[in-house]
């Protein structure tokens, strides 16, 4: 008879049910056992680990025996250790309800099997480890029918956010077969009872000077939309980035589940249990490749952009980054998703990010600073900001130059306004862009387009007339234009204005000039 178990497995970072068949029968020439459905190496080689797990902790095991393990469906392949766990259990049920088992190994055989999933890798012990992407696993389960799952004590709390599923934790496989013989007798894992943002140990009340620069960061996170710093070091620009989070809106439940399956996957996910409660704030080396940055590999995972999906993506100084690398954004900048093509196959990816950059001005930085020489040559400073192509400039909505800071309002207390208060405003005018924008998909200024920028950007004839006049004497594109219109919009939206003023877009087009002197 064959034993039919349920497991899970990850394709991208979506999950999907996995069956489990065992089928064992004695052989006259030796043991063996099989896996079919293609596994790959990971999987293969949990032959040996399951054969001396279950050895070492006291269950039947024969050399003269012959096992068949497939997983279905066999189209798909299926990758790492996680499968180990259904496997063993499989294997011992068939070999109790199959052969002919001496009384002192002979066990009580569970039954219910159809209501469980089984996600772990096994130790030669038998002690059950975690995995990566069990909150993935644990949704794939649910949406299979399947009511209750059995996981390592490691991945319990994160499975256990899973509404409509029990979860189980189980240290070894003793542990397992006692549970799934009675489950009664045991306690499901209860989700982590934490609610809210963990605390930040940043603000920007810590920030001294650079009003411009703060309120340009403040109609960034209230809008959602990209922003490059220019200044030299030392003025505050990475000070500036990492305290962005600590002004965006808190995450919908749909965020924060997405952004966490994302960083289960990748085994990023806290191990306290939960989900992320904070939005991501990724800034890689500017070494970064372009499969690091984007996502890819043998086994395709996703990247920076995507860990950063619903939070912030922050390269600091980039002209430094490769220049195939920084191009290799303009699609999922526009687009919110990557899509990565191998020879194994194609994945997509979220990456609805907020991009934040800082830069120097020159290659040695000082260029414009009133307290430092600069000694980079013209042609030097113009092939440094060549690095940074047209193209992706247009990406950004805003483009500010960030100057030195005054050594004497060092010495001064920092007399701004916290992240809190700052928040408030963000907040109410994102809570404006929700209703305004309520069934079209659009979630916030940055990614309004098409007819609906138009509709909600209503300008008087001036109002065109001052843009027009702008856009032309600075020589912007089209795509420029279309964010300057989505900035004007945010602007007013945290002004509490239905139509926006003059000021609103005479502000707008400010956040543009300094884009002709990068582009020199």
């Amino acid at each position: 008879m064959i034993t039919r178990l349920h497991s899970a497995s990850v394709l991208g970072i979506e999950g999907f049910d996995v069956r489990v068949e065992v089928d064992v029968y004695d052989a006259s020439e030796g043991g063996s056992m099989t896996i079919v459905g293609l596994p790959d190496a990971a999987v293969r080689e949990s032959t040996r680990r399951v054969c001396t797990a279950l050895t070492n902790s006291q269950f039947y095991r024969t050399g003269e025996m012959v096992s068949i393990v497939n997983l279905a469906p066999a189209d798909v392949r299926k990758q790492g250790p996680g499968f180990d766990l259904a496997i063993a259990l499989g294997l011992e049920i068939a070999i109790q309800q199959n052969l002919e088992v001496p009384r002192p190994l002979k066990r009580k055989v569970p039954t219910g099997l159809e209501e469980w999933c089984f996600v772990g890798e096994l130790a030669l012990d038998g002690q059950v480890r975690g995995v990566r992407g069990v909150l993935p696993l644990a949704v794939a389960a649910r949406d299979a029918g399947l009511t209750r799952l059995m996981v390592s004590p490691e991945n319990a709390e994160e499975a256990a956010v899973v509404e409509g599923l029990q979860v189980y934790a189980v240290e070894n496989l003793n542990d397992a077969w006692a549970v799934l013989l009675d489950p009664s007798a045991y306690l499901p894992i209860q989700p982590s009872d934490a609610s809210g943002e963990v605390p930040r140990d940043v603000d920007f009340d810590e920030v001294k000077g650079q009003p411009y620069a703060r309120r340009a960061m403040e109609i960034a996170a209230a809008g959602g939309h990209n922003l490059l710093m220019c200044g030299s070091p030392g003025s505050g620009k990475s000070m500036l980035a990492s305290r962005m989070p600590t002004i965006l809106p808190p995450m919908t439940q749909d965020e924060s589940l997405m952004a966490s399956k994302i960083h289960s996957v990748c085994g990023l996910l806290p191990r306290s249990g939960g989900l992320l409660r904070r939005r991501p704030f990724r800034a890689p080396h500017h070494t970064i490749s372009d499969v690091g940055l984007m996502g890819g590999g043998t086994n395709i995972s996703p990247g920076e952009i995507s860990l950063a999906h619903h939070g912030v993506l922050f390269l600091d100084e980039l002209p430094e980054f490769n220049r195939r690398t920084l191009e290799t954004l303009r699609q999922p900048l526009e687009s919110g998703v990557i899509n990565i093509a191998r020879a194994s196959g194609s994945m997509q990816f979220p990456c609805e990010f907020m991009l934040l950059a800082a830069m120097n001005p020159c290659p040695c930085g000082y260029l414009g600073d009133p307290r430092h020489t600069c000694r980079c040559r013209p042609a030097d400073v113009a092939r440094y900001r060549k690095k940074i192509s047209g193209p992706l400039l247009d990406r950004f909505d805003m483009l500010i130059e960030v100057p030195p800071v005054d050594p004497a309002s060092l010495l001064n207390k920092a007399d701004g306004e916290s992240s809190a208060v700052i928040r408030e405003r963000v907040v109410a005018a994102r809570k404006r862009q929700q209703e305004r924008y309520a069934g079209t998909g659009v979630s916030c200024n940055a990614r309004l387009g098409g007819k609906l920028l138009h509709r909600w950007v209503p300008l008087t004839e001036s109002q065109r007339k001052m843009l027009l006049d702008s856009v032309e004497m600075l020589g912007l594109s089209a795509r420029a234009f279309d964010r300057i219109l989505r900035v004007t919009r945010t602007i007013a939206d945290l002004a509490g204005h239905e139509m926006p003023t003059d000021d609103d877009v005479f502000e707008a087009i400010q956040y543009r000039q300094f884009e002709n002197q990068l582009r020199g």
